[in-house]
């Protein structure tokens, strides 16, 4: 399950953002994930609930937005529709993976101290 190691590099990268920021804790996170990625929500979440107490992330909840799969022509920019053949019915180029192959940290909610 590679989505431990997933969860274990979010974590590394928001703990860099708390001590960048000073924050007191984290609050919330929101990751957004393509269907292409080969990583799955479900997982994505469980192993978030397993690994999150061990640190800077306790309490914090996870979002998780899956984001489409959408190819487009890399030449004209048409989005090429589902189900169809991977080639821009235009200029006929093999379509280009334009969303759904990604995994983004989104955003970070943390608590700061006062100022």
């Amino acid at each position: 399950m590679h989505e431990l190691s997933i969860i274990q590099s979010l974590v590394d990268r928001v703990e860099q953002e708390v001590l960048k920021a000073g924050a007191r804790s984290v609050k919330r996170l929101e990751v957004r994930v393509g269907e292409l990625s080969g990583v799955e929500p479900e997982l994505l979440s469980l192993a978030w609930e397993a690994f999150r107490e061990a640190g800077v992330c306790a309490g914090a909840s996870l979002s998780i937005e899956v984001v489409a799969t959408r190819w487009s022509c890399p030449r004209c920019s048409l989005d090429v529709p589902p189900g169809t053949r991977l080639r821009c019915r235009v200029c006929d180029v093999p379509a280009t993976l334009a969303e759904g192959g990604e995994i983004i940290l989104q955003r970070v909610e943390l608590e700061v101290p006062d100022v």
